[in-house]
């Protein structure tokens, strides 16, 4: 019987060309490699490599060993991540979202609905996201766009806007609305981890130094600092709004997003209770 071993390291003497070469990316002795292939061209009953004094190479039937090796190979690796990932939806649902606001509150949800579940969560870039989606890796992914996807269904959630922050000594902070470039080239507190809020700051402000710090050190610099920051308003309605400083609304375009639940289809009857939550 072929053995899934055999198959990597012939794909291994197909790459780098050579038995030697193969042996040591395998951590293997170049005679024990050697054998190995002679056992794979006897269990297929076909000679696999012309063999010259001082080295080997692929025939015509060897390089379509390798192509299948590379399909059964490729094949085994989705199957080992797609039984991997049923088995943890069945335990845990793991919510992505490539910012961080919707995930303050879908988790609380999520843990009050599904008790007996693990609830994780992940911040990462949208393209990651829906590919982990596709692939079943996630449960759940909030998107700042809606996804028209066979298999995937799509529901809005909610919207974002964001603010600067500004202490009432800022020359701005009597406008009823500012521009990114307006604040491009000031010191600035950020919060870290921003997903894709914090690309969209880097390309609006480049010229902005960004003192970025983490969410309990954030918050008491911003108490305690003259310096301008972003708010949301998803904050401003689960804290109330910070007497001290003014909020003056973003006017950029892509600084006001509307979000969207993606799920697989098949997990419709399993978010069935979240999914009625949000639209309530």
């Amino acid at each position: 019987m072929i053995e899934m071993y055999q198959l990597e390291q012939l794909l291994a003497v197909a790459e780098r060309g050579t038995l030697s070469g193969a042996a040591e990316q395998m951590h293997l002795s170049q005679p024990s490699l050697s054998r190995s292939m002679q056992r794979l061209e006897a269990e297929l009953q076909v000679p696999l490599f012309v063999r010259h004094k001082n080295k080997i190479e692929l025939n015509a039937n060897g390089q379509m060993a390798v192509e299948y090796a590379r399909k059964i190979l490729g094949e085994t690796h989705d199957m080992v991540t797609h039984i991997q990932a049923f088995d943890r939806s069945q335990r845990t649902i793991l919510a992505g979202s490539s910012a961080p606001a919707p995930l303050w509150e879908i988790l609380p949800i999520l843990g009050r609905l599904y008790p007996d579940m693990t609830i994780s969560s992940e911040l990462q870039k949208s393209e990651i996201l829906l590919q982990g989606l596709r692939r079943g890796v996630y449960q759940l992914i909030i998107l700042p766009y809606a996804v028209k996807e066979e298999g995937i269904s799509c529901v809005k959630y909610g919207e974002e806007h964001l603010f600067f922050s500004l202490p009432p000594a800022h020359p701005l902070s009597g406008s009823k609305g500012l521009y990114m470039k307006d604040l491009n080239g000031e010191t600035m507190l950020l919060l870290d981890r921003l997903g894709f809020w914090e690309d969209l700051t880097n390309e609006k402000m480049p010229d902005t130094r960004f003192l970025v710090q983490e969410n309990a050190a954030f918050y008491e610099l911003v108490k305690a600092s003259a310096l301008p920051c972003f708010a949301t308003d998803r904050v401003l309605v689960q804290e109330g709004p910070n007497q001290s400083r003014i909020k003056v609304p973003i006017l950029d375009p892509e600084a006001n997003v509307t979000y969207y639940c993606l799920y697989r289809t098949e997990h419709r009857r399993l978010l069935g209770d979240f999914l009625e939550a949000i639209q309530n």
